[in-house]
């Protein structure tokens, strides 16, 4: 239940990005729609509605590269975005290489972080993917396949 209520108070979650047309084209690809755009002090931002849930992208006017959390397993901090894709789409791997073929075709590259595996949670099995977004921030992909 406090999941739930959890949920339902996040209003967004933040990305800067050091270019936010790339960013928003990325995001549109999993679905997302630019729901308001807007000024944030001296650079432009907006707010994506998709996969359930509220993203704002910020351009960073001087962006510096950020540490890579997926890969450095001493890293602490915020680590991933994560979408629950159960009730989005039957197979992960299948969803994925959809994706993968969609980007491809518009002469984008999709930079995979971890190709769908089965990983059990507690009680339940789900398939778990991860991709990064154009500035490298992981996204999780995860579906609830069983228990």
């Amino acid at each position: 239940m406090a999941a739930i209520a959890l949920a339902k108070l996040m209003h967004h979650a933040s990305i800067k990005t050091a270019n936010i047309h790339q960013a928003v084209a990325f995001y549109e690809q999993l679905g997302f729609t630019v729901v308001t755009r807007f000024t944030a002090g001296i650079t432009l931002a907006c707010w994506m509605e998709g996969l359930g849930g509220r993203i704002e992208l910020m351009q960073v006017p001087e962006p510096r590269p950020a540490a890579d959390g997926f890969a450095d397993e001493h890293y602490t901090g915020y680590y991933h975005l994560s979408f629950d894709m159960s009730d989005r789409t039957p197979s992960l791997p299948e969803w994925l290489a959809d994706l993968r073929q969609q980007i491809t075709t518009q002469g984008g590259t999709l930079r995979v972080l971890l190709e769908p595996q089965q990983q059990q949670i507690g009680d339940d099995l789900y398939e778990v993917a991860f991709l990064a977004d154009t500035d490298g921030l992981p996204l999780e992909f995860i579906r609830r396949i069983g228990t």
